[in-house]
């Protein structure tokens, strides 16, 4: 069915691409490396794609893959899969403060030493 290509196409990105670029964050972040915010902004972005995805494609279907019994629902369903929108939220707009931090220091005008 389409759903299972779906599926099978967003957890091969997954994968083979997010996973290793989560391990490279994760290095880069051990290392003091000068892009780890730009990636940890690259995977927190693709996560949160991966999050809209996944909640409009069961929304579409009618929420029909879930057990429909209310705890089910909003504690496994929203609270628990809730945590995946907002660590990677948190950390867009961590890596986004500090990319902004950055980005003003080198905006501010030089002064020549005379």
């Amino acid at each position: 069915s389409r759903s299972d290509d779906f599926t099978v196409a967003m957890e091969t990105v997954t994968a083979w691409a997010w996973g290793p670029l989560s391990f490279l964050t994760f290095l880069a972040f051990l290392w003091h490396h000068p892009a780890r915010y730009v990636l940890q902004l690259l995977v927190s972005l693709g996560q949160l794609y991966g999050d809209v995805l996944y909640f409009a494609t069961e929304a579409r279907a009618g929420w029909s893959h879930g057990d429909p019994r209310p705890l089910y629902f909003w504690g496994y369903f929203v609270g628990l899969n809730g945590l995946w929108v907002l660590v990677p939220g948190a950390l867009l707009a961590d890596a986004c403060r500090h990319l902004a931090r950055a980005q003003r220091a080198l905006d501010r005008p030089r002064h020549k030493a005379r």
